[in-house]
């Protein structure tokens, strides 16, 4: 990735150690890091530390006799590509959506064109309070980015969303804002909804019937997406343990029929559904409401199962002018299923995959696809090599684009 002049912004609160890891992560990445700092930010990490960390001035003055005409904060505002607030304060936060300008953090911020990356963290009945979120959803209006919170453990004790993801995290949406600001915008104003990851059936109040799918063949569709200029909605299983990529909307769900709702309701006003999540095809005709024993004449346990309904079938039928695709994970007579299925279920395109090869089946970080289209389009099959899941759904987005052509 080009190198970019990245001012980093450090506000009051314990996760601002965080922010030196973080500023490390930036330099290894290649960019150049400044850091300027609010006073309540300098009594949880020392100016020091980060100097010695990014090799360069921190920066905690409004007006700097050491700055050329003492107008530091103009300075640093034309110096940045990029300024990214981590943490952000909620009292920071409060001051940039009303336009308030009283320390060189806010000045700066205020006077740049940069695009502006905000990482809330503070405590969660502070970050559930209607005034933040009031004063998120402002900033949000003007142009900043805002990078969610994470949920867990916090340092007052409290459990709940206001922890400042971890630097690793906060470095990848970085880099992933950044790729979307030199990406073709071949989405633009596009609406796309995507499944990833798996359905649950219950079975009684503790079991179910899933299976293997991660998710992150359509954590990586959403990514491409979003970089190519759609609004992405993301509708994913709960089993999915992986971080909701930057700018997209999620929705979790449980079951098939949860899915299929859930997608009736975002695909009415969006323009293409990608279904990659893994289906279940079955669910328990009854499940018990309570969980079922093992007794010593008890050698098995038979299982009533009934069709679930059919998410990507429902979907190109209820709404025919979405631009639809699915996805086909297969172990045998691979070609000949997803041609199948492509014409069945009344594709536009239809992508299959080959399961029986661990190296690119359930759970990898690699793929090899292989695209067909509907015989309108008059398009030739194309074979993506095994690579990145990353890179596939790259390929998977120009073929989507070609399409829309």
């Amino acid at each position: 990735m080009t190198s970019k002049n990245i001012l980093l912004a450090i506000t009051g609160g314990i996760s601002a150690y965080k922010s030196a890891i973080l500023a490390r992560l930036l330099i290894k990445n290649g960019h150049q890091v400044r850091v300027m700092m609010t006073p309540s930010a300098c009594e949880f990490i020392t100016p020091l530390t980060l100097q010695a960390l990014t090799g360069n001035e921190v920066h905690t003055d409004l007006l700097d006799a050491q700055a050329e005409k003492g107008m530091g904060h103009i300075e640093l505002a034309k110096w940045a590509d990029l300024i990214v607030i981590a943490p952000a304060s909620a009292n920071t936060i409060g001051k940039l959506a009303n336009g308030l300008a009283d320390n060189l953090v806010t000045n700066v911020i205020l006077a740049t064109t940069a695009p502006v990356m905000l990482a809330p963290a503070m405590n969660q009945a502070m970050w559930g309070n209607a005034i933040v979120q009031d004063n998120l959803a402002k900033l949000a209006r003007f142009g900043f980015t805002i990078i969610a919170p994470d949920s867990g453990e916090q340092a007052c004790g409290d459990v709940g969303a206001g922890r400042l993801p971890e630097p690793e995290t906060l470095c990848e949406q970085i880099s992933q804002f950044l790729t979307i600001k030199n990406t073709a915008q071949t989405l633009a104003g596009k609406t796309v909804v995507i499944t990833a990851g798996a359905t649950l059936e219950p079975i009684d109040p503790v079991r179910y019937l899933s299976n293997h799918s991660t998710g992150k063949m359509g954590y990586a569709l959403a990514k491409a997406c979003v970089s190519a200029g759609a609004k992405v909605v993301l509708v994913a299983g709960v089993k999915v343990n992986l971080p909701t990529p930057l700018g997209v909307e999620k929705r979790t769900i449980g079951t098939a029929d949860e899915m299929l709702q859930a997608c009736l309701q975002v695909c009415e006003k969006a323009d293409i559904f990608i279904a990659t999540a893994a289906v279940a095809d079955f669910k328990v005709a009854n499940i018990a409401t309570q969980k079922l024993k093992k007794t010593a004449d008890n050698d098995g346990l038979t299982l009533h199962l009934v069709k679930n309904p059919d998410v990507l079938a429902t979907i190109s039928t209820t709404y025919p002018h979405l631009l639809t695709v699915g996805f086909a994970a297969e172990t045998q007579d691979v070609e000949n299923y997803a041609k199948g299925k492509l014409i069945a279920k009344n594709l536009d395109m239809i992508a299959v995959n080959d399961v029986s090869d661990k190296t690119i089946g359930f759970g990898s970080d690699d793929n090899a696809m292989t695209v067909f289209f509907a015989s309108e389009y008059g398009l030739d099959k194309v074979n993506l090599a095994k690579m990145s899941k990353g890179n596939i759904a790259k390929s998977l987005v120009e073929c989507i684009a070609n399409l829309l052509k």
